[in-house]
């Protein structure tokens, strides 16, 4: 698969990622967090079950092969649609998502250095960190 493909299925992921965070804080405040979280997993849930169906159950037959903290996978999930869902209407979409690229970012380039849970380990380097920092700062 080429370079160019993948930066745009990203590119894609962050658009949906926006109309998320919009659609959320739509629900969040005319429903509440709890509920706005259930709709959507109820429906991202939905989906992909269906998508299984179709393939027949894919590779899931593999399961055991996972390391147990992948697993948490879900939980990690939930807290990203209920920050979302809370934040962005209270903080803006692009100061919202600025503080929520800046962490990952910052937490990405803690797992890149380490290693942290199985990660391939990427020494840090000056333009990583300074890139980064700038974006940090932007967020304010």
């Amino acid at each position: 698969m080429s370079t160019w493909f993948l930066v745009f299925l990203a590119m894609i992921g962050g658009v949906a990622c926006v109309v998320q965070g919009h659609f959320m804080g739509i629900m969040d405040q005319k429903i509440g967090s709890k509920e706005s979280v259930f709709i959507t997993y109820a429906g991202g849930g939905l989906l992909a079950g269906l998508m299984m169906l179709f393939v027949r159950g894919g590779n899931l037959s593999s399961w055991s092969k996972l390391p147990w903290y992948a697993f948490t996978a879900g939980i990690a999930g939930l807290v990203i649609v209920a920050t979302l869902g809370y934040t962005m209407p209270r903080l803006g979409l692009t100061k919202g998502f600025s503080v929520v690229i800046a962490a990952q970012l910052l937490a990405a380039l803690a797992f890149d250095q380490f290693g942290f849970l199985g990660t391939v380990v990427r020494p840090m380097s000056f333009e990583r960190i300074f890139g980064s920092l700038l974006l940090v700062l932007a967020t304010g």
